[in-house]
C-alpha cells in the first residue's frame, strides 16, 4: 500500500511539468496575439475618426484666409492752391470736423469779394427795373388821359365845323372860318391817334418792363449762384476730416501745390472696421447672416466675437479685373472662395487692438441651419440682408 501511494504520487509529480508547459504555451499565444488586437482596434478606430471627419457634418466652419479691413477715405483737395498749414500728424486721431491742413484762401477770398460786388450791382438793377414796372401804370393812365382829352377835343372840331358848315351858306361865316374848322378837325383825329398810339406804346412798355424785370431777377439769381460757388471754393480751403477715425499716409507739407484729386492723407475709422473671411464655397452649406463667429487674432494672440454680416453675390474671382474664362476648352474644375463680411461685436475692449491688414483666424458656428430647407420655403433670399 505504502508502495501504491509512493507509486501514484509518483505519477503525480511526473504529470506537473508537462501542465506547466501547457499554460505557459497557452501564454505566450494570448501574449503574442494582444499586439495584433491592440493594433487592430487602434487602426480601425482611427479609421472610423478619419471617415467620420470626411463624411459626417460639422457644425463649425474654420479657415485662416481672412483679414482685418475697412472702408477709409483719402483725403483730397477739391481746388488748387498752396498748402498754408498742415494741423494733424501721422496716426493721429482726430473727430469730424476737425482740420486736417488749409489752403492759401486770398484767390478765394477775392473770388468772394468779386462775386458780392457783381451780386450788389445786379441787385440795383432789380430794384430799377421794379420801379420802371411800378411806374408805369401811372404813364399808362396818363396816356389814357391825353387820349380822352384828345376825343374831346376832335368832338368840339367836329361841332364847330358842322355849325360852321351850316352857317356857311347864309353868309354869317367865312370861307376862311370854314376852312379853320375843318383844319381842326383833322388835327384833332391827328392828335387823337397819337394819343392812342402812344397808349398803345405805354401799355407794351409795361410788358417789356416786366420782361426786363425777369431777366434782372434771373441774373441776380445767377450772381447769387456765383456768390455761392466762391464761399463755397473758399471753405473748400479748409479740409475737415469727414469722420471719426485716425490719419494715415500722410504725405503733404506745408508750401506743397496740391491740386484737386491729390491725395494727402487717409483717415481710417477704426471704429467701423469688419473681418473678411475668404470661404471654401463648400463650407458654405450651413451659414447665414446673423451667425456667431470666433474671431482669433494672430498679432495678439486673442478672441473675439462677431457674427456673419453677410454673404457676398459672387466669388472674388468674378470681380478679378480678368475673370476665368473656360470656354477655351481646358476646363479644370477649382472650388472658389467668397468673402464673407463678418462683423465684430461692439462693445469689446480688445477689439480697439484690430487694425487694416491684420490677419486672423475665423470659426463660424453654423449650428448645421437648414440653408437649402429654408431657402426652398421662403421667396427672399436668406443668405442676403
Amino acid at each position: 500500500m505504502a508502495r501504491d501511494d509512493d507509486d501514484g504520487g509518483g505519477d503525480r509529480d511526473d504529470a506537473r511539468p508537462e501542465d506547466h508547459d501547457d499554460d505557459d504555451a497557452q501564454q505566450e499565444t494570448r501574449a503574442a496575439r494582444w499586439p495584433w488586437v491592440v493594433g487592430s482596434g487602434v487602426l480601425l478606430g482611427f479609421m472610423a475618426v478619419v471617415l467620420y471627419i470626411i463624411f459626417a457634418p460639422t457644425p463649425n466652419v474654420w479657415t485662416n484666409d481672412a483679414y482685418v479691413a475697412v472702408h477709409y477715405s483719402s483725403i483730397a483737395p477739391r481746388v488748387s492752391g498752396e498748402v498754408r498749414t498742415v494741423d494733424v500728424g501721422d496716426n493721429q486721431v482726430v473727430r469730424r470736423g476737425q482740420v486736417l491742413a488749409t489752403l492759401d484762401p486770398r484767390t478765394f477770398q477775392a473770388a468772394v469779394d468779386q462775386a458780392s460786388a457783381a451780386l450788389a450791382a445786379e441787385r440795383a438793377q432789380v430794384g430799377y427795373a421794379d420801379a420802371n414796372v411800378t411806374r408805369q401804370p401811372s404813364l399808362i393812365e396818363e396816356q389814357q388821359a391825353q387820349v380822352e382829352e384828345a376825343k374831346a377835343r376832335l368832338a368840339l372840331a367836329q361841332s364847330n365845323l358842322q355849325r360852321y358848315s351850316s352857317l356857311s351858306p347864309t353868309g354869317a361865316v367865312s370861307a376862311q372860318q370854314r376852312q379853320d374848322a375843318s383844319t381842326n378837325v383833322r388835327l384833332a383825329q391827328a392828335t387823337l391817334l397819337r394819343a392812342d398810339a402812344n397808349l398803345e406804346a405805354a401799355r407794351r412798355q409795361l410788358a417789356a418792363l416786366k420782361a426786363r424785370t425777369l431777366a434782372a431777377e434771373a441774373d441776380l439769381r445767377a450772381d447769387e449762384a456765383r456768390l455761392a460757388e466762391a464761399k463755397l471754393n473758399l471753405s473748400y480751403t479748409r479740409i475737415l476730416a469727414p469722420f471719426h477715425g485716425t490719419v494715415g499716409e500722410r504725405s503733404v507739407d506745408p508750401g506743397n501745390y496740391v491740386s484737386p484729386g491729390d491725395t494727402l492723407m487717409t483717415v481710417v475709422p477704426l471704429n467701423r472696421i469688419y473681418i473678411t473671411a475668404n470661404y471654401l464655397e463648400t463650407a458654405l452649406h450651413h451659414v447665414l447672416p446673423g451667425q456667431h463667429v470666433r474671431i482669433h487674432v494672430d498679432a495678439y494672440n486673442i478672441d473675439l466675437d462677431g457674427i456673419v454680416g453677410s454673404l457676398p453675390p459672387a466669388s472674388g474671382a468674378v470681380f478679378s479685373p480678368i475673370p476665368p474664362n473656360n470656354a477655351t476648352g481646358n476646363f479644370t474644375k477649382i472650388v472658389q472662395r467668397l468673402p464673407v463680411k463678418i462683423l465684430v461685436t461692439p462693445h469689446q475692449k480688445l477689439a480697439s487692438l484690430l487694425r487694416p491688414g491684420f490677419s486672423v483666424e475665423t470659426t463660424i458656428y453654423t449650428g448645421l441651419a437648414h440653408v437649402v430647407g429654408e431657402q426652398r420655403d421662403s421667396d427672399a433670399r436668406i443668405t442676403a440682408r
